[in-house]
């Protein structure tokens, strides 16, 4: 990667105001589809934004499709929970398509409580001519029609209508942090902080609960589950990740309630580095299967860790995300951001993976030659076609020309959520109420 990142050009940012971010804008979760030719961001203010992939221009055939807003609806709305007197946010915690089937496409949405199925269809043609309604659609006097004629479909202005199909509600007693469509096509799982349940995609009224972590006596809980997902090819597989930075392999073969994991991966910890915040830090934020199923990829708070299923001892690959930062450690527990929960990414053929980190920056790694390289998401660099420059921050007063001091970090700007297109090198960066999409031109592959 390495020198290629310094080819890596803009092909598009959708900016709203800087200066003024209201709560509402900022984004909480972005998902590319399975081809890669859409994009959905939801947001804190419960709507989800679907870009869409302009076709390659026949003049420019190396100039790829820029994305361009595609649909807008309002996924969720604040609500009330009476028995307990909860306010249930509208923010969009996750995304997740469903493999396409036919022309329409599907995704499923969710808040803290309630996940929603919707369908996304495409109308360019309308119906014309009918013999019982009049061009308003009413009905017309039967007694003023004399003939018969046959409807004619017409051609009118492309239409995306947006539908909810499902709402899969009162299957969560706590916030639901993630959910994961199975490879069977027909059921997706969903996780708080204490339970995994199972659904089914055409039943909304019930769901199976395959994980409980909930003690007896609440004062016992020492655990709560951060994040899950699915194994890509086996329909039986699933990982569920903890704060205490473990990795729960578990099989639905085994048992109708999966709370023992058949595989367990976590790292021993050094005692010499045990510190008040060692169990802070270790806290599993998300958890990635890669694309082939064989490993799997970890974010804490200032690592990335890549697992292999077949060794549960240890990590086989650890990479620093920002290490500058753990002398920092007692600030960022006074203004919260130490509970920051950053997600993580692979790129299509799994060689080089991606995650967030503050001052806007994002970090890569390339598995193959153990680069890594630090790039910017900003408006200075948003213009289209403009070139990326990798970034790097010192400790200390020694410092290069462009080096930004770890003292300078501005740490209200920092980027939670990222996605990478499932085949080309084109990667999606979610920062505060901006999403940027960058294109590496220059290698239309990443190794």
């Amino acid at each position: 990667m390495g020198e290629d990142a310094d080819t890596r050009k803009i092909n598009h940012g959708f900016l709203r105001d800087h200066n003024y971010v209201t709560e509402a804008d900022i984004i909480s979760t972005v998902e590319f589809n399975h081809t890669g030719d859409l994009l959905a961001t939801g947001d804190k203010g419960g709507r989800v934004v679907i870009f869409q992939r302009e076709p390659e221009s026949k003049n420019e055939p190396y100039n790829q499709g820029e994305y361009n807003v595609y649909s807008t609806f309002q996924s969720h709305e604040p609500e009330f929970d009476y028995l307990k007197s909860l306010e249930i946010e509208e923010k969009i915690n996750k995304i997740k398509w469903l493999p396409q089937q036919n022309a329409a496409h599907a995704l499923l949405s969710t808040n803290d409580k309630t996940i929603k199925l919707w369908k996304i269809t495409e109308r360019d043609k309308k119906p014309e001519g009918y013999n019982l309604k009049d061009e308003e659609g009413k009905l017309k006097d039967l007694s003023t029609v004399t003939s018969l004629q046959v409807p004619v479909l017409k051609p009118m202005d492309l239409m995306v209508e947006v539908s909810p199909r499902r709402i899969f509600a009162n299957g969560h007693t706590y916030h639901v942090n993630s959910i994961s469509v199975n490879s069977d096509c027909e059921t997706y799982m969903s996780a708080d902080d204490l339970r995994i349940n199972l659904w089914h995609l055409a039943i909304t009224d019930r769901s199976f609960n395959i994980v409980d972590i909930k003690p007896a006596n609440m004062e016992d809980l020492t655990e709560v589950i951060t994040a899950s997902e699915f194994h890509p090819h086996h329909c039986n597989l699933f990982v569920y990740s903890s704060s205490k930075g473990s990795l729960k392999l578990c099989d639905m073969r085994a048992s109708a309630l999966c709370d023992k994991h058949f595989k367990l991966f976590e790292e021993p910890e050094d005692p010499s580095n045990r510190s008040f915040f060692s169990e802070i830090i270790s806290s599993v934020s998300d958890v990635k299967f890669s694309h082939s199923g064989r490993y799997m990829l970890a974010r804490d708070y200032l690592t990335v860790k890549v697992w292999d299923l077949n060794m549960e001892t240890k990590p086989v690959e650890i990479y620093q995300v920002h290490d500058y930062l753990r002398s920092k450690l007692c600030s960022l527990y006074e203004n919260d951001c130490i509970f920051d929960k950053f997600e993580c990414a692979w790129n299509g053929s799994d060689s080089v993976i991606m995650t967030g980190a503050y001052n806007n920056f994002f970090r890569m790694f390339d598995r193959n030659t153990k680069r890594d390289v630090t790039l910017e998401a900003s408006r200075e660099s948003s213009k289209p076609r403009a070139i990326l420059k990798p970034r790097r921050v010192c400790i200390g007063s020694k410092r290069k020309k462009d080096d930004i001091s770890v003292d300078s970090l501005d740490f209200t700007k920092k980027i939670l959520h990222t996605a990478w297109h499932p085949t080309e090198n084109i990667i999606a960066i979610a920062a505060t109420n901006n999403l940027y999409i960058f294109q590496d031109k220059m290698n239309s592959e990443m190794h």
